[in-house]
């Protein structure tokens, strides 16, 4: 029994033994802390929409946002991971769509924390037109575009393979893995130049509104010190959180490069990188902007001890929002 194998994600051979027991542990590991991640993530999802004070405000529909999307990511990519433990294979077509829309949600994330700290340039930099710019109709265009720069990547990945495959590539099984999807290396070089595209837009753009808005603190009466400083902390907090999150755009590069030397290295940094660049990162989002914010908070708190006791009053809170 100690002698036979069973498949890797990767269709490699590996001992049972030690596949069952990595599968057992880690696996349990992961579920655990996605259904923690998925039912904070859903308990402020409810928050928000029992509120309609943070139904209007800017900054709180482009944090839903970010619920959403990182809510749906970690479902279809905790979905893929078990399908990589049991060596589950699908046909090429059908991950081309997961693929899409995973690539999709993954990228939103980081371009909507790019327009919340632009938000946050213009209420501490522009506030006399802050009112103007930061009104919620915007922030569901601000939602299509973000959507729309999103999905750039993901339809020149589908030309680039429709253009280089024949139609029987299309019925293929393979694994769930973008590697075996983008076969040629023109094709990964090119994602890859996507990806550190998209990355250094991000990055200037955070870093211009972190400088202008450091440049608004140092002039700021005594009285706006605390609310300037908020917004610098804010800003810090959504940069570190889009930099883990797009370091997952070069681990395909990496674990390939471990997977050529040690099989079970890459297994290990697998697990590693999909602890630290995928889950932590969607479990930043709650933390910077909703328990942050006293009142969202104050709301939460009510909603959640509600499931445990049904006596407790309703909250009535006076709206002025200090993120």
């Amino acid at each position: 029994m100690a002698k036979n194998s069973t498949q890797s994600a990767l269709g490699m051979n590996i001992p049972a033994v030690q596949y069952l027991r990595l599968l057992n542990a880690r696996v349990l590991v992961v579920q655990a802390l996605v259904c923690i991640f998925l039912y904070v993530n859903c308990l402020m999802i409810f928050t928000f929409f029992k509120k309609e004070a943070f139904r209007n405000n800017v900054r709180y529909i482009l944090f839903a946002h970010t619920l959403f999307c990182d809510t749906l990511f970690l479902i279809i990519s905790d979905a893929l991971l078990l399908m990589s433990f049991l060596g589950i294979t699908v046909p090429v077509w059908v991950y081309m769509v997961i693929y899409a829309i995973s690539g999709l949600l993954n990228f939103a994330t980081p371009l909507t924390l790019t327009a919340m700290c632009l938000e946050r340039y213009v209420a501490i930099c522009m506030p006399l037109r802050h009112a103007e710019i930061s009104t919620r109709r915007r922030a569901i265009y601000c939602i299509f575009v973000i959507h729309a720069v999103s999905s750039i990547q993901q339809f020149i990945i589908f030309f680039m393979v429709v253009s280089s495959s024949p139609l029987s590539f299309y019925s293929t099984y393979i694994y769930c893995s973008v590697e075996n999807l983008l076969v040629v290396k023109w094709q990964q070089n090119v994602r890859s130049a996507m990806s550190q595209l998209y990355f250094l837009a991000m990055s200037v753009t955070i870093a211009f509104t972190y400088i202008k808005i450091m440049a608004a603190a140092r002039a700021a009466s005594s009285d706006d010190q605390t609310s300037t400083a908020k917004g610098l902390r804010t800003v810090l907090l959504h940069a570190f959180q889009m930099t883990l999150g797009l370091i997952m755009l070069w681990l395909p590069l990496i674990e390939m490069a471990v997977l050529e030397v040690d099989l079970r290295a890459y297994i290990e940094l697998r697990y590693f990188d999909y602890i630290t660049f995928i889950l932590a990162p969607r479990c930043l989002c709650p933390l910077v902007y909703g328990l942050r914010d006293k009142q969202f908070v104050l709301v939460l708190k009510y909603h959640f001890l509600c499931a445990f006791y049904k006596k407790v009053a309703p909250v009535k809170i006076p709206f002025k929002s200090r993120i």
